[in-house]
């Protein structure tokens, strides 16, 4: 008589884990749940939010927000902040206003310069948080305040206002604007073309951060400087790229605000760099650095988007969108906090 054979304890380090564990290791997960039941609330609530024009709309609130959401997301994931985001939309939309309107450049070359101007800020925020050891939420707080105070008093010189005009007269402006501030029509309805940059940055940070040896780079330098450096991550490099990062993103959407409204105030941009943080942190970015999500930042933008037309569509008080926004911000910081322990248990 011959016993069967009894079948070998399976081995846990080789077994697949549980579909809910592998959805909590993604950041993006809560803002995505976030995003469907902002998304059905509305659709309920009002009769407009799901018309075509509707959803235009609201698309286009999300996209120039989710352009810069992404961004910063990359830097808070690197560990930093940029208080000096917001003002920089304005700052980069002023050089290219000033260039083209009073001294008749081409649209373009005032562009390329005001890519040069934004990048070399973003590279001196970098250098002097590493170089100096001081919080990037006080060097990036005087770089608001000096921006704040160029925009004005420059603009004041130049023009004698706080307010540069006249862009659609100027050389280069046509071909400009088809790239940044032109609309395409689909289904009969016209949609902005910045919601198709928002869907490439979005994209194309995600890729980065994911599949690239610097998006590793990226985890690595805001979870641990120290033990990243040990290992040979360029600490200074990565962050210093990050902050050019979130200037370059700047650029863009000040490119996108002066080519599509033909002016531009020198006190634009101030108070939006709060938004892209709280987009960013909507999105599953932790305010402590090393764990985030692109794509989770570019659906908190999306949910601000949402809201914020969803608000006007249900005639409702604009006041009720604060009440959101804090909602909004202290559920999310619970909710990133709860899935990084619970992702931190799964991976040991």
């Amino acid at each position: 008589m011959t016993s069967a054979p009894v079948a070998a304890p399976a081995d846990e380090r080789v077994g697949s884990a549980r579909l809910l564990d592998r959805l909590v290791l993604r950041p993006e997960i809560g803002a995505l749940l976030g995003a469907v039941l902002v998304f059905a609330f509305f659709s309920v609530a009002t009769e407009r939010f799901l018309s075509a024009g509707g959803v235009a709309t609201w698309l286009d609130d999300a996209s120039t927000l989710g352009i810069m959401a992404v961004a910063v997301a990359l830097l808070m994931i690197g560990g930093e902040f940029d208080l000096s985001a917001g003002v920089m939309t304005a700052s980069t939309a002023l050089v290219t206003a000033v260039l083209a309107t009073r001294l008749g450049w081409n649209v373009w070359l005032a562009l390329l310069v005001s890519l040069a101007f934004a990048l070399g800020v973003g590279a001196l925020n970098g250098w002097l948080v590493l170089r100096t050891g001081l919080p990037s939420f006080i060097v990036t707080l005087g770089t608001f305040l000096a921006l704040q105070g160029l925009n004005l008093g420059v603009t004041r010189l130049v023009t004698g206002t706080v307010q540069v005009s006249g862009m659609r007269s100027a050389e280069g402006y046509s071909s400009a604007g088809f790239v940044f501030a032109s609309t395409f029509t689909l289904g009969g309805t016209g949609f902005h073309v910045s919601i198709v940059w928002w869907v490439l940055c979005a994209i194309l940070a995600a890729v980065v951060l994911l599949r690239t040896r610097f998006g590793n780079w990226i985890f690595a330098v805001g979870g641990s400087p120290l033990s990243s450096r040990a290992v040979g991550v360029p600490v200074v490099r990565t962050k210093v790229l990050l902050f050019m990062t979130t200037a370059g993103a700047a650029w863009l959407v000040g490119s996108i605000n002066i080519l599509r409204f033909t002016s531009v105030q020198a006190n634009q941009g101030i108070g939006l760099e709060f938004q892209f943080i709280i987009a960013a942190v909507i999105g599953g970015c932790l305010l402590t650095g090393g764990f985030g999500s692109a794509v989770g930042a570019a659906i908190g933008a999306l949910i601000f988007g949402m809201a914020r037309q969803g608000i006007v569509y249900a005639n409702w008080n604009s006041d009720w969108f604060q009440l959101f926004l804090g909602v909004m911000l202290l559920a999310a910081v619970l909710v990133n906090n709860a899935l990084r322990r619970r992702a931190e248990r799964v991976r040991r």
